[in-house]
């Protein structure tokens, strides 16, 4: 045996991650599930939740696909806001505790990365070819992501959900109705000069 538990003259096995073992657990959603809502759960009504302003309805416009689009971003940003998330801390030297989040920049915007679920953080590792080393992450409420998290980030924030996969990931911007004005990259020019 060797030191790795292998056989003597068989080159040594590198030790599995438990997200390794995740990443093959995960099952893909059925491609029939369907995707709008049924009588037995109707669409909520369309609004925006956020803790620094009250509710305030989306403006639809007079387009049938734009507004099916908005509602249905409205519904994952509501979905989003209720559940608690996965969100890894950052590899850099130092105790978990005295680590931040992990984050990603893409065009001048930082990303607070979060995921859904352990298999999510999984797949992510292994694109990074990290499946092998542990991950330590938090749990957080996807509401105190956008409300406090972001706007204490110092620069343009944002939150990517699921990264790794592709087109079944979601990005939630720094933009008004989803992050606190604050912190949004498209306040009004009057309240940028403010301040």
């Amino acid at each position: 045996m060797s030191d790795h538990g292998g056989v003597a003259g068989e080159p040594p096995r590198i030790p599995r991650s438990r997200l390794a073992d995740y990443a093959e657990m995960d099952e893909s959603p059925t491609p029939d599930a369907p995707a709008t809502p049924s009588q037995d759960h109707p669409e909520p009504p369309l609004s925006v939740h956020s803790k620094t302003q009250p509710d305030r309805q989306v403006p639809l416009g007079g387009n049938p696909e734009v507004a099916a689009r908005r509602r249905a971003f409205a519904e994952l940003l509501g979905e989003f806001r209720r559940t608690a998330v996965l969100v890894p801390l950052g590899d850099g030297p130092g105790p978990a505790e005295e680590r931040g989040l992990l984050t990603a920049d893409f065009n001048g915007v930082r990303f607070l990365l979060a995921f859904s679920d352990e298999q999510a953080l999984a797949r992510y590792a292994q694109a990074r070819g990290e499946y092998s080393r542990e991950w330590t992450y938090r749990t957080i409420l996807g509401a105190k992501l956008l409300d406090v998290a972001v706007p204490t980030a110092g620069v343009p924030c944002g939150v990517a959900l699921d990264c790794a996969d592709g087109p079944d990931g979601m990005v939630f911007p720094p933009v008004r109705g989803i992050v606190p004005d604050e912190a949004a990259v498209d306040r009004d020019e009057g309240e940028r000069g403010s301040s």
